[in-house]
């Protein structure tokens, strides 16, 4: 495994993206604990694309506008779907000490979801892990399934950071309404604008 390989993950996956802002949201709406299963249940979302990737599904999602389009479309609704639930205080940075916490079902369904409808993951497995096997690999499946793996664990653990990080400060941020609510707007306008990308995003 190249090193080349790791700095590439870790740029990719500390980017800040859909599956950071639900992970942070997280952190700072219900803690410590609901950013880590956010942050997991990111890390599952991936699983889907780069399964398509390896056995060449991507491929038929590159070249089909229909199949393309219509992922794509339900992506951008569901970022618009987190976007008005964040502004309206039902989810996203709704902070309150004395709320019962969401079911982690609820947390790794919602996270899961982040992932999967975004078809512009498939396309990147399947663009980004051949550059890192050699065509004359004697068992490119395998490797591309290690890779992929290292590629789930380094998600993992950022995102975690950045959610437990985002709990870490979230006391200072509930006796602050002022701040919550620019910080709710904030990653509303955020989830908006990364709709906005995906409905541009061409195949």
């Amino acid at each position: 495994m190249s090193i080349e390989f790791l700095l590439t993950s870790l740029i990719i996956v500390a980017s800040p993206g859909t599956g950071v802002l639900y992970t942070l949201s997280a952190g700072l709406s219900r803690g410590a604990r609901a950013s880590v299963i956010a942050a997991f249940a990111c890390t599952l979302g991936i699983i889907p694309h780069m399964l398509a990737a390896i056995t060449g599904l991507a491929a038929v999602l590159h070249t089909s506008a229909v199949a393309f389009e219509t992922l794509k479309y339900l992506g951008v609704a569901y970022l618009l779907y987190m976007a008005w639930n964040t502004l309206k205080e039902k989810g996203g940075l709704s902070i309150d000490e004395n709320a019962a916490p969401h079911s982690a079902v609820r947390i790794v369904t919602t996270g899961i979801l982040v992932n999967v409808l975004n078809p512009k993951l498939s396309i990147f497995f399947f663009a980004f892990l051949p550059q890192f096997v050699s065509t004359t690999e004697p068992h490119a499946f395998a490797t591309m399934l290690e890779l992929s793996g290292v590629f789930m664990l380094m998600t993992f653990v950022v995102f975690a950071a950045y959610g437990v990080f985002a709990a870490s400060v979230r006391s200072h941020i509930v006796s602050r309404p002022k701040v919550l609510t620019w910080m709710r707007r904030s990653f509303a306008a955020a989830f908006v604008m990364l709709g906005a990308k995906l409905a541009l995003a061409d195949r």
